[in-house]
């Protein structure tokens, strides 16, 4: 990461070359304002509205960082991780979410991201996980570590379950033993802190 920061620092430097950034986000607002944000801090941005538009500017000219939304109208996040990292494998790509959950940060994990940031994030905090995704493993005896509650760890079971199942209701109420019509009302709620 101490490239980045340099790259970025010295990005009126004629021979630096600066660091290239991809915003995959439907919310044109969001995007164009982290777009702004991290030019002002040397980079070179590029922006897109969902996967389609994404895999173009990869393929055209692949980013080096990619920040990508979870959910869009084309496509989900993961698909375009998983798109991102098949194109160039040296992408370092975080997934941004509103809707967060553990069993969606490991999906985008197990797929190619380096990190996972819940909304709202500012362009310091994005840049801290992407220094924290290339740095050392923490140490476990320093960290201060919150068990989640009862109801928290049995909504993002439920909601494993039901992306193990493709999403299918019906299937994902069997597996868990409990009835679908229980199980929708589950869905329904939000998730619990």
């Amino acid at each position: 990461m101490s490239d980045i920061k340099s790259n970025a620092n010295n990005a009126s430097l004629p021979n630096v070359e600066q660091p290239t950034l991809l915003i995959v986000d439907d919310d044109p607002a969001l995007r164009e304002r982290l777009a702004r944000a991290f030019g002002k801090r040397g980079f070179e941005v590029m922006v897109a509205g969902g996967r389609t538009e994404a895999n173009a500017a990869a393929n055209h000219d692949s980013p080096e960082f990619a920040i990508v939304d979870l959910k869009m109208t084309d496509g989900n996040g993961l698909e375009v991780v998983r798109d991102l990292i098949a194109i160039d494998p040296q992408t370092k790509v975080l997934v941004l979410t509103g809707y967060g959950s553990i069993a969606t940060a490991v999906d985008a994990v197990k797929l190619g991201a380096l990190s996972y940031l819940s909304k709202p994030a500012d362009v310091d905090d994005i840049l801290a996980a992407f220094d924290r995704g290339e740095g050392e493993a923490l140490d476990p005896s320093r960290i201060d570590y919150k068990a989640p509650s009862l109801a928290r760890v049995e909504w993002e079971h439920i909601n494993r379950v039901l992306a193990d199942c493709g999403n299918n209701i019906s299937e994902a109420a069997r597996r868990l033993g409990i009835h679908r019509r229980s199980l929708q009302r589950k869905l329904q709620k939000y998730a619990p802190r």
